[in-house]
């Protein structure tokens, strides 16, 4: 491999040559050979709108420090960081510095030199350039929260409202279905089926009205704030320009933060936010297994619904199909859950004008989006969208259910519907049989009154 001689405020280091970061990120890159895990390509893509915005809102208030052509050549290079073609320049690790110090400066380095390769000429300083009335402190934050923000309206609110749609479709198509209502997994009193689908619809529903609740306070900005929560080096108005910068260029509204000293050092929009996403996901457990436990069989299980048969399911049991889909979904939900935890940890710990576990923070979030998200694009298209009702097999449960007796209260008392139903069970009988053996109703009043269909 070839290298370059790169320099930064601690001396000379040795870069590859075909790399377009520098000295900084090269240090980094050598100290912390810590996991796998990489800083997130959401949050390298909202560096790249990050700092053209930054770009753009100096440009607007000191043009004679920002002029158009380095505000040129800086967004050109911005526009390849946002579109992904750079990410291969940037290798730095989630485990650095809690400040996301050496990620920021990948993203100045990576910017100024492209830059300068577009402008032909080295036009631009990493530092006094592309980071221009910025800190790593308040750059970083602000990265965590576009970073969000994109990845919940972009990526997860569309396909938890495909998820609605799909319920709504399966409710219409099972309303005239009655079956068994269960609790504490046994037997209990009627249901319609698109009443049961429309309780999954409504666990997707509200997670979403938390997350869009949720949106409003990630949508405020921290740049502006500099090191500290001063703003020092930032110059008057750089703040707004750059939140109605982001905004014409994100179509989002965003804003700047009111308070630069809570924005550094909290993260509390961000665990609220995974809350709602740790929401979601318990949610989404419930369905799944609601799911495999209806298509559970087939013929020695519930087996009240089919779901798709998308691969065998045994390697031993010929002809075996398991309900691969609700696990996958499943094993989302725990991961999500998990993630709740390191949230929650990694915002407890500001210490005075600065929280210092924002990469750990921001991974486990954004894993968090991508899993739900994707895990609910395949759950959908491979499962439910193909599932279906057994309405023989409901009709045979619902007409078995010893819960029917409940229909009977208002006629004989709560005492006596248990009796009727006691002795159905004990002698493998109906609850009619039952009920007339033991002389609560004639066979034509039972009749006249028992009508399992009616009672969803």
């Amino acid at each position: 491999m070839e290298y370059r001689i790169d320099r930064d405020s601690m001396g000379e280091m040795q870069v590859p040559a075909d790399r377009y970061w520098g000295a900084q990120t090269q240090r980094s890159y050598q100290n912390f050979r810590i996991g796998g895990e990489r800083m997130p390509p959401e949050i390298i893509h909202a560096f790249g709108l990050l700092k053209k915005v930054a770009a753009i809102a100096n440009h607007r208030v000191q043009p004679g420090r920002m002029d158009a052509r380095k505000l040129e050549a800086i967004s050109a290079a911005c526009d390849e960081v946002i579109a992904g073609a750079l990410n291969d320049h940037f290798p730095l690790v989630v485990w650095q510095t809690g400040s996301g110090t050496q990620s920021n400066m990948n993203a100045n380095e990576v910017i100024a030199n492209r830059g300068n390769a577009i402008a032909g000429e080295r036009l631009l300083h990493p530092n006094d350039d592309v980071n221009m009335s910025q800190s790593s402190n308040d750059t970083f934050p602000t990265a965590m929260h576009i970073a969000a923000v994109l990845g919940i309206e972009d990526a997860l609110l569309p396909e938890m409202r495909a998820f609605i749609d799909t319920l709504r479709r399966l409710e219409a198509e099972n309303a005239d279905v009655v079956k068994s209502g269960r609790t504490h997994l046994q037997d209990a009193t009627p249901i319609r089926f698109s009443q049961e689908i429309s309780g999954w619809r409504g666990m997707i529903e509200t997670p979403m009205e938390m997350l869009e609740a949720a949106l409003v306070p990630l949508k405020r900005l921290a740049l502006g704030g500099t090191a500290v929560g001063t703003g020092l080096n930032a110059p008057k108005g750089f703040d707004v320009e750059v939140a109605r910068a982001l905004s014409e260029l994100t179509g989002r509204e965003f804003v700047t933060a009111p308070n630069k000293f809570h924005a550094l050092t909290s993260k509390d929009e961000l665990v609220f936010a995974h809350g709602a996403l740790k929401a979601l996901a318990a949610n989404l457990m419930k369905i799944a297994n609601d799911v495999r436990w209806l298509a559970s069989g087939p013929r020695c299980g519930l087996g009240e619904i089919h779901i798709p048969e998308n691969e065998p399911g045994s390697s031993i049991m010929p002809g075996k199909v398991n309900p691969t889909q609700c696990e996958a979904l499943t094993m989302v939900a725990v991961q999500v859950i998990a993630n709740d935890v390191a949230v929650g940890m990694a915002a407890s710990q500001g210490n005075f004008e600065l929280n210092v576990f924002m990469p750990v923070l921001i991974y486990n979030f954004l894993q968090s989006v991508r899993l739900l998200a994707d895990g609910m694009r395949s759950f959908n298209a491979n499962c439910l969208s193909g599932l279906t009702a057994d309405r023989e097999r409901m009709r045979h449960n619902l007409h078995n259910s010893l819960m029917l007796v409940t229909a009977l209260n208002p006629y004989i008392g709560y005492d006596n519907a248990a009796k009727t139903a006691k002795l159905a069970f004990k002698e493998n009988i109906s609850l009619k049989e039952a009920c007339v053996r033991l002389g609560f109703l004639t066979p034509e009043r039972f009749d006249e009154v028992f009508h399992p269909e009616e009672m969803a």
